[in-house]
């Protein structure tokens, strides 16, 4: 086909940090990329009144930033300056005691940024690039993949608009309008979960400033992801650059149903938050919990995740996922590597036009490869963030989760070396994943700090070593710990490291 240029065209549909990267990438590469987003362009001052409305926080971790750096390391340098390090996690109880978990024995840590400054700053990064273009308030309707053209919607100029394309990549989110134009022509596996939670988002205003005149300081300590965990709910809060804290309430449809009024809503907070409604004032609870829209969470699966030459998607449109491992943006992020690295290695020509019906066999067997070993880790990743919500509210207050975890960091720290995510930075550059590493390794360690260990290579390491725990979770019942403890971990690790 032809698009009245030598450079091949590519089609961004969604202009999130996913679909940004992609551009990016794409167009680092030789592509001519256009991007159509069917809501306003977020950079005017008139779109961010409404995404203020739904903001959960990011939490950027190595996976991330190793994606990111791949496409462009000096947008990931300045990118890392706006960002708020968080060591580890601050459980609050229901007394209002605290108790500080590191993620990280080494000091790595994860990354708060809202979404929208994420998502603003992506975006200016990709229009910046020479041969990439931006068209917002155009909705994609319909899409012909085997002619390679698609029908956009000029929202502003209320007329449709044939668009020609060589390759279509939808990074539209969950309820993309790719996938679904994808299910017409692929025998697509496709599974749809909503779990019985919703989010609503909070505002913590900051803190008084420590003198008189000084500036406002954060009203919880801004290194750690805070979390109340109340068995079947949760609220977390993470810090913003502007000392302000995003909160969020997860908790059960039914439980939220029972909120009733605003001496319900009170109550409630009183019972189960009682230091965190202080810092949030009632008065702006009651404001944000009537403004604020009540948001389902959903997971999906799919499978694959292309058609011959022509589309993929990537990001949310491929694989939503529940927020409980922090891992959403992460994997959408690393789908752009994967594919970059993979079209890079084939040697894929972005001047290389085709005839009207032909394939591409170097691109068709690229998006295929990718379609069949993402997969497994894609799934992986779902299943892990759903597996993590039960962590986050409510096993971390229980003595079990304790122990596991203390003997987890034990056995971890009897490795001779260690690995830090700056360790497999330059490798990464050139390959998707390494070899399974060896050695004892928490499975937050994997997915959060190593993004040299795929998901799928993770959570099989994490099944083996599970079982290890549970073994000497029985043994030690009744252990003193000291000597004893320390000599059960080393007999221990040596049985896990037996061939």
């Amino acid at each position: 086909m032809s698009t009245g240029s030598s450079t091949r065209k590519a089609v961004i549909v969604g202009a999130g940090p996913v679909g940004c990267l992609a551009a990016m990438s794409l167009a680092k590469m030789g592509w001519s990329v256009d991007i159509y987003e069917g809501r306003p362009d977020m950079r005017l001052p008139s779109s961010k009144a409404a995404a203020q409305q739904r903001s959960i926080n990011l939490a950027i971790s190595a996976r991330g930033l190793a994606a990111i750096q791949t496409i462009d390391p000096a947008a990931a340098e300045r990118f890392l300056s706006t960002v708020i390090p968080m060591r580890g996690r601050m459980i609050h109880d229901a007394q209002g005691r605290l108790q500080s978990q590191p993620y990280d024995r080494d000091g790595q840590c994860i990354n708060s940024i809202g979404r929208a400054y994420l998502n603003e700053d992506l975006l200016s990064e990709a229009v910046a690039i020479p041969g990439i273009r931006a068209f917002f308030q155009h909705k994609v309707s319909a899409i012909d993949f085997d002619r390679k053209t698609m029908v956009v919607q000029d929202i502003e100029g209320t007329k449709d608009i044939n668009v020609l394309f060589d390759l279509c990549v939808g990074a539209d989110g969950s309820y993309s309008i790719v996938r679904r134009q994808l299910m017409r022509v692929v025998r697509m596996d496709y599974q749809q979960e909503y779990i019985p939670h919703e989010y609503i988002e909070l505002k913590m205003s900051p803190g008084p400033p420590k003198e008189a005149g000084g500036d406002p300081t954060f009203s919880l300590d801004p290194n750690h992801l805070h979390i109340w965990p109340r068995h079947t709910f949760m609220l977390i809060a993470l810090p913003n650059k502007d000392k302000t804290f995003t909160c969020t309430v997860f908790a059960p449809t039914a439980e939220f149903d029972r909120l009733g009024s605003d001496k319900a809503i009170l109550q409630w907070f009183r019972t189960n938050f009682p230091d965190a409604l202080p810092l949030i004032g009632e008065e702006a609870l009651l404001h944000d919990f009537h403004r604020n829209p009540r948001s389902p969470l959903m997971s999906i699966k799919a499978k694959p995740y292309h058609y011959k030459d022509r589309a993929v998607i990537l990001g949310d449109s491929a694989h939503s996922m529940v927020p409980f491992y922090g891992q959403g943006l992460n994997c959408g992020l690393e789908d752009v590597r994967v594919l970059h690295i993979l079209l890079r290695d084939a040697g894929v020509d972005p001047t290389a036009r085709t005839l009207d019906g032909q394939e591409d066999p170097e691109l068709a067997s690229v998006l295929s490869r990718y379609s069949e070993t993402r997969h497994e880790d894609l799934v992986a990743a779902c299943e892990l963030a759903m597996d993590n919500y039960v962590e986050m509210r409510h096993s971390v207050t229980t003595p079990g989760y304790r122990f596991r975890k203390a003997l987890d960091n034990l056995l971890y720290s009897l490795n001779r070396t260690h690995v830090t995510a700056k360790d497999v930075l330059q490798p990464l550059l050139k390959t998707p994943f390494l070899a399974t590493p060896g050695g004892w390794l928490p499975l937050y360690t994997m997915v959060t700090f190593r993004p040299d260990i795929s998901y799928s290579t993770a959570r099989r390491k994490f099944e083996r070593q599970s079982r290890v725990l549970e073994i000497a979770a029985w043994a030690s019942a009744g252990v003193a710990v000291g000597a004893a403890g320390i000599t059960c971990a080393t007999v221990l690790r040596r049985l896990y490291n037996r061939p």
